[in-house]
Parts: C-alpha cells; sequence; structure tokens
C-alpha cells in the first residue's frame, strides 16, 4: 500500500510538472497572424472581438490570434475602441501579400471585388473566413474547389444566422442525422416587421419606413423584404442538410409585401402567426423542397415565439428527434462573434491539429455535394402543403358555394372557414348586399398545381373580388 501511494505521489507529482510547463499557463502560446478586409459594421466589430478578447481566446484555444492588417478604403474616422494605427491601411495588397498573415477575413461583401480577394488569398495558400452569403450561393463550388486545391480552409458560419451557429450544428453536432426538414426564421428585418405588424396593427408600408428610420432594414429593401436574402442563406443551408446543388433561381421565393394586416389578424383568429420562413424538406421520393415564402405556424409552436429582428432555426434529424437554434440573426457583434468562431476553427485545425489535417485535407462541407451527388430539388408536381386563402365574395345567395365547389373539383379538403355571412365576423369584416367582404378558409394537403388552377378558377367567378391572399400553413405534426 505504501508503494503504491508513493508511485501515485509521484504521478501527481509529474503530472504537476506537465502541467506547470504547459504553453498555455506561461503564455507561450503559438501566434497565428489575421488580416481583415473591410471595416464596416461586422468588420469593425470583428476587429473589436480579435483585439479585446485576445487573452480570452488564448487561454481557450491555446493559440493568440494576432490582429496583423486591417484594410478598408475609410480608416481616418472614429473606431470607439483603442485600434492601433498602425495595423490599418487602405489597400487591400497589404493583407493578401503579406507572407505572415495565414488568416484572411473577407467582410466587403457583394459578388465583385470580394470574389477577387477571397480567390487571391486561397491561390496564396491563406484560409479565408466570409459571411459572404450571396457570393457563396452563386460561386460556392468553384470557390470550395479552389480552396482544396490549395490546401485551405473556406468558413462561412456568419453568413447564415447572425450569432447562430447553425453551420456548425448541422456540420458537427448532427453528423449522424439524416435531416428530415429544416425551417428557418433567417431575415431579421422581415421578422421585426411582421412583429409590429402583428402587434400594433400598422400596415407594410408604414411598418418599413419605421424600420428604415431605425436602421432595422436597408434602403432600398428588396434583398430582405422580397425573400432574396433568405433565399441565398436557405441555399447554404440545404448543401449543408442534403447535399446537391441548389441555385436561387430554380427555388420558390415570396417575399413579405403582399402580407397584410388584414391577413395578420385573420391568422390570429384561427391560432396561427405569419412568419417568412427557409423551407428545406425531404419529400416522400426523396428529393428536396427548398424554397421561401409566408407562412402560417401554430401560435404555441416554438418557432412562432420568435419575435422582432431575433432568428431561430427548427431542425428535425432522424436521430436527434428535434432541435431548435435561437438567437441574433444579425447586428455588429453578434455576427463578428460568428466569424471569430471560424478563425478560431481554422487556427486550431491549422496549429493544433496538423495530422488531422494531412489526412482529412478537405474540410469545407459544401465542396462535394455540388456535382451529382444528394438530393435532387423537387419540382412543383411534387410539392404538397396546407394553404391559407382569402378571397373578397359577394354576399349573394350561392356564392360560397360556388367557391368549395372549385376547391372540392380540384381535390382540396376544407379544414376550416370562416365568413361575414355566418358565426362570428372577422376583425373589420362588414358587408351589404352585393358588396365584397372576406372569407377565409384553411385547406388541407394539397398538390400545388391544384391548389393554382382552383385558385385561377375562384378568381374568375363573377362574384368573386380581385383581391385575395394565399399564404403556406405549417402543420409540424404532419411532418
Amino acid at each position: 500500500v505504501l508503494n503504491r501511494k508513493v508511485s501515485l505521489s509521484k504521478s501527481m507529482a509529474a503530472v504537476h510538472v506537465a502541467r506547470s510547463r504547459s504553453p498555455r499557463k506561461h503564455g507561450h502560446a503559438t501566434q497565428v497572424h489575421v488580416g481583415l478586409l473591410g471595416l464596416g459594421t461586422v468588420g469593425s466589430g470583428t476587429a473589436e472581438v480579435l483585439l479585446k478578447q485576445r487573452d480570452l481566446i488564448r487561454e481557450r484555444l491555446g493559440v493568440d490570434l494576432v490582429l496583423k492588417r486591417a484594410a478598408d478604403l475609410n480608416i481616418k474616422r472614429e473606431w470607439g475602441f483603442d485600434f492601433p494605427q498602425e495595423i490599418l491601411t487602405t489597400d487591400a495588397n497589404q493583407v493578401l501579400d503579406d507572407p505572415d498573415i495565414k488568416i484572411v477575413i473577407e467582410l466587403v461583401g457583394g459578388k465583385g471585388i470580394a470574389k477577387k480577394f477571397i480567390e487571391k488569398a486561397i491561390s496564396s495558400k491563406k484560409s479565408v473566413v466570409t459571411a459572404n452569403k450571396a457570393l457563396l450561393a452563386e460561386f460556392g463550388d468553384e470557390l470550395f474547389e479552389l480552396a482544396l486545391a490549395n490546401g485551405v480552409d473556406l468558413f462561412y458560419e456568419a453568413s447564415v444566422a447572425g450569432g447562430i451557429p447553425i453551420i456548425k450544428a448541422l456540420r458537427e453536432g448532427l453528423v449522424a442525422n439524416p435531416i428530415r426538414f429544416l425551417l428557418g426564421i433567417l431575415n431579421g428585418t422581415c421578422n421585426y416587421m411582421l412583429t409590429r405588424m402583428e402587434r400594433e396593427g400598422i400596415s407594410f408600408d408604414d411598418v418599413l419606413k419605421d424600420a428604415q428610420k431605425l436602421g432595422f432594414a436597408e434602403t432600398p429593401p428588396d434583398l430582405d423584404v422580397d425573400g432574396w436574402d433568405t433565399a441565398h442563406k436557405a441555399v447554404l443551408l440545404a448543401q449543408l442538410a442534403f447535399g446537391g446543388k441548389y441555385q436561387v433561381d430554380n427555388m420558390k421565393v415570396i417575399g413579405i409585401r403582399g402580407v397584410s394586416c388584414q391577413d395578420v389578424q385573420y391568422a390570429s383568429e384561427f391560432g396561427y402567426r405569419i412568419k417568412l420562413l427557409a423551407i428545406l424538406k425531404k419529400t416522400e421520393a426523396g428529393k428536396v423542397e427548398v424554397g421561401v415564402e409566408p407562412t402560417l405556424i401554430p401560435s404555441d409552436h416554438m418557432l412562432a415565439k420568435v419575435d422582432m429582428s431575433f432568428n431561430a432555426v427548427f431542425v428535425k434529424g432522424d436521430i436527434v428527434d428535434e432541435t431548435m437554434y435561437y438567437g441574433r440573426g444579425a447586428g455588429r457583434f453578434p455576427t463578428a462573434s460568428a466569424v471569430v468562431a471560424d478563425v478560431a476553427d481554422i487556427a486550431k485545425n491549422t496549429v493544433l491539429q496538423p495530422q488531422c489535417r494531412a489526412h482529412r485535407q478537405d474540410r469545407n462541407p459544401l465542396r462535394h455535394i455540388g456535382g451529382g451527388g444528394g438530393a435532387k430539388l423537387a419540382s412543383v408536381e411534387d410539392l404538397t402543403a396546407r394553404a391559407y386563402l382569402r378571397f373578397e365574395v359577394q354576399d349573394v345567395a350561392g356564392a360560397l358555394a360556388k367557391v368549395t365547389k372549385i376547391l372540392a373539383d380540384h381535390n382540396i379538403s376544407i379544414l376550416a372557414l370562416t365568413d361575414f355571412m355566418r358565426g362570428k365576423p372577422l376583425p373589420g369584416a362588414s358587408a351589404t348586399p352585393n358588396m365584397y367582404a372576406p372569407v377565409v378558409i384553411l385547406t388541407g394537403d394539397v398538390k400545388q398545381l391544384d391548389l393554382d388552377k382552383a385558385m385561377e378558377a375562384c378568381l374568375k367567378l363573377p362574384e368573386v373580388g380581385p383581391s385575395f391572399s394565399r399564404f403556406r400553413l405549417e402543420a409540424f405534426s404532419q411532418s
């Protein structure tokens, strides 16, 4: 027993000595130099995080991230933090041509000069971190192939949902899960506007003007409110979740311009809220539905409770079942947090795990899934969903019966119906003989082509006015 105690004591002493010699203990961590292109809202936030949290990152990571150079056309301004002037430059080549810089952060944006910067950095054997969703959605295959050829990484966590680590969750945390579906609130501007329309009863145009004044919406706002920003993010998530190649041009993309206060109120009457969703689903035929559209969600579902500028992604995997990821989808520091996380990940790959890097050179998850592999995009003929329909119908005998008959003739079942002629009228509904008033119908699962034909036929009826709404309704229990 005594010998065992002595042996144990020696072992503990050896562990203590080993720990005392740890580079992290004495702050002798290997340095990795980082360059930054673009010092706008997110870029300056990223610089501030790298400078202020350098010690914390070194302690946690075992690698010292050094911001060596930061480039922007406008460097003569107040930064709001201690930004060393000697690392600032207006010449991007001072970042791209510096042999000491191993990781380049691209936060310039756009698909022109930003693409050239990324290509030059990768060709110079530098790994790249970007938040450029539009660029990756269009040129991702090309850029990931280039990264593989040069043995470097191209990471993009900040390109989807800001500070929410959904890319890492799909790439690593859910690696054992075939994904059944993913539903995402991915645009804070749209979610902010829809929340205020519901709470305050104000119109789309009025809330948009207010959002622009407060900085929640761009001028012009088309990229956000017409759904394209969400669509770019949906492409990246679909490639990760299902494999295959997807293009925005081949997707159904509908923004929120067609959502009225009237529809928001009517949806609430039925127990739903309207959210702009990225919808990614595996169909029964094994194909993939990828689209963006305003969607009714049951008010008691977690996703429906995501308000204002917050984002959320709801994922169902075959093994883990349902998970949800929630947080700020944009903003200076939330997005900077995701950028720096990618920088740390690349630094760890390069410095602490070189043997893993040698055996598995391609850690860029979008590269191999862009060609012929992966799931195929479903066509309109393959798609079924429930729907919310609003018609303006005259208060005359048989008018509503004509509408319901057309729906029945096109194999569309009615789960719920409220009109001005019976029961509790909808908020704001009023009608006099021969005047139009709203009729709202919730359908069962219907083929989208059948619904297209039924809507066309209903709108041709003389008793039905030209004003109408049609939105998707998501029934989670059926997914």
